[in-house]
C-alpha cells in the first residue's frame, strides 16, 4: 500500500493523536487504507501496552528496554490488528463471509473479529494447532476444518476453498491490507516512547508479514516527518525452521524447511511473505538470530518472572533471541530496545508448564510446608 505523506501531513500531525481519545489501532486511520464512511469492527483492537522493564534489562545487560505486550489484544495475540484490518475491508467490499488459514493466531483473531462484527467465518488450522486456540475458535462460532496436514498444506487447501466459494481472503500473502493492520504495532511502539523509534526492535518471524508490517509503520512515520530515525530489526526464527533469516545470512534465495519447533505460531517451513520480510531485514540494517526451543521455553520463564508478562512460546521467542545476542555482545548496553511479545500464554499452556518450575505438593500440613519451602 501506497500512500499521500503530503495529504497525511495536512490531515493530521502527532500532537492531534496524541490527544484522540480513541485508544484502539483506529487512531491512527490517517496511517490506514480505510474510507472515511466505513464502519469500524467492534472489538477494541490495539493501544497495548509497552513496559519499561528494568529488572529484564538488568539480566541481559541493558539499560533501556522495554517489552510491548500484544498479548494483551481482544484474542490475545498481534494478530487482531491484521484481522480487525481484514473485516473492516470485508464490510466494506460487501462480503458476509471471511476465510484464512494459520498456524493458530490469525485464525483466533479472524474468527473474533468477524464474529464481532456479524460476519461468518471458515478456518483452516493444521491438526497440531494448540488446544487453546482451538477453543478459542470454536467458542467465536467460526466453522473450523482440521487439516491432516502441515501448515503449508493447510495454506493450499483454504487457498482453493477461498477461490471456489468466493470468501474474503484474509491470508497475509494474498491480502496487502493485511501487513497495515500489523504495522499499527509500530506506531503504537513510536507514540508511546514519545514520537521517536527505539534502536532496535526484536520480534519472532514466521510467515514474515509480520516483521515486513512493523518495518511498514516506522517507514511510513518516517515519510510523513513523525519520527527522525528508524530502527534496526532483530528477526528471530526456531534454529530448526529459519527460512527467512537463512536466506538473509547466505545471501541465497529462500529454501523450504521442516516444521520443527514447538513455537507453532512461527512453525513455518514455507513462509508466504519471504520477499516483504527479507527485504524488511536487510533495508533496516537489521539482525539475524536463531534460537533452540529450549531457549524459547527458558526465555518465557524469564520474561515472567522478571516481568510479570505470560508470553506463548513464538511470542517470547522474540526475547530470547534479544537475550542470545546480548549474551554475544551483539546489542550496544545503552541501546534503546522493544521487544514485542506477539501471544499470550494461556494460548499454549502445555508448553507453558515445560518453561515453568513444578508446583510443591503435599497435604494440608504446615509442619510439611515447613519442610518444603527453601
Amino acid at each position: 500500500m501506497e500512500y499521500d505523506y503530503d495529504y497525511i501531513r495536512s490531515a493530521t500531525s502527532r500532537e492531534a493523536i496524541s490527544q484522540s481519545g480513541d485508544y484502539t489501532m483506529w487512531r491512527y486511520r490517517p496511517f490506514l487504507p480505510v474510507e472515511q464512511d466505513t464502519a469500524l469492527p467492534p472489538l477494541a483492537v490495539g493501544w497495548t501496552p509497552l513496559y519499561s522493564v528494568p529488572r529484564l534489562g538488568e539480566a541481559l545487560g541493558l539499560s533501556h528496554l522495554w517489552i510491548k505486550d500484544d498479548g494483551q489484544n481482544p484474542t490475545a495475540s498481534l494478530k487482531d490488528r491484521a484481522s480487525a484490518l481484514a473485516v473492516a475491508k470485508a464490510a466494506e467490499a460487501g462480503y458476509d463471509t471471511v476465510a484464512c488459514s494459520s498456524t493458530g493466531n490469525a485464525a483466533s483473531s479472524l474468527a473474533g473479529s468477524a464474529a464481532a462484527a456479524g460476519l461468518k467465518s471458515y478456518i483452516f488450522v493444521p491438526e497440531r494447532a494448540p488446544m487453546g486456540k482451538l477453543t478459542q475458535l470454536l467458542i467465536f462460532g467460526a466453522t473450523v476444518i482440521s487439516v491432516q496436514g502441515n501448515y503449508e498444506q493447510t495454506f493450499a487447501l483454504s487457498r482453493d476453498a477461498i477461490e471456489k466459494y468466493g470468501w474474503y481472503n484474509r491470508n497475509a500473502a494474498i491480502n496487502p491490507y493485511l501487513m497495515e493492520g500489523k504495522k499499527t504495532v509500530a506506531l503504537e511502539i513510536a507514540e508511546q516512547l514519545g514520537w521517536q523509534a527505539p534502536d532496535y526492535v526484536a520480534l519472532s518471524v514466521g510467515d514474515g508479514c509480520t516483521i515486513a508490517g512493523v518495518w511498514k509503520g516506522f517507514r511510513d512515520l518516517y515519510a510523513a516527518g513523525f519520527i527522525s530515525k528508524l530502527p534496526r530489526l532483530i528477526s528471530v526464527q526456531a534454529e530448526k525452521t529459519c527460512p527467512i533469516n537463512r536466506a538473509v545470512e547466505t545471501g541465497r534465495p529462500w529454501e523450504p524447511m521442516e516444521e520443527n519447533t514447538l513455537a507453532d505460531s512461527i512453525a513455518v517451513g514455507v513462509p508466504r511473505n519471504p520477499d516483504k520480510a527479507i527485504a524488511a531485514i536487510r533495508e533496516s540494517d537489521g539482525l539475524t538470530v536463531e534460537v533452540s526451543d529450549q531457549e524459547i521455553l527458558d526465555a518465557m520463564a524469564l520474561v515472567g518472572r522478571t516481568c510479570g508478562v505470560f508470553a506463548e512460546p513464538a511470542g517470547a521467542a522474540g526475547t530470547a533471541g534479544l537475550i542470545k545476542l546480548c549474551k554475544m555482545g551483539k546489542i550496544p548496553k545503552d541501546a534503546a530496545v522493544v521487544s514485542i511479545v506477539t501471544g499470550n500464554g494461556l494460548k499454549d499452556t502445555a508448553n507453558g508448564m515445560k518453561a515453568a518450575e513444578e508446583p510443591i505438593r503435599l497435604p494440608p500440613d504446615i509442619t510439611l510446608l515447613e519442610k518444603a519451602l527453601p
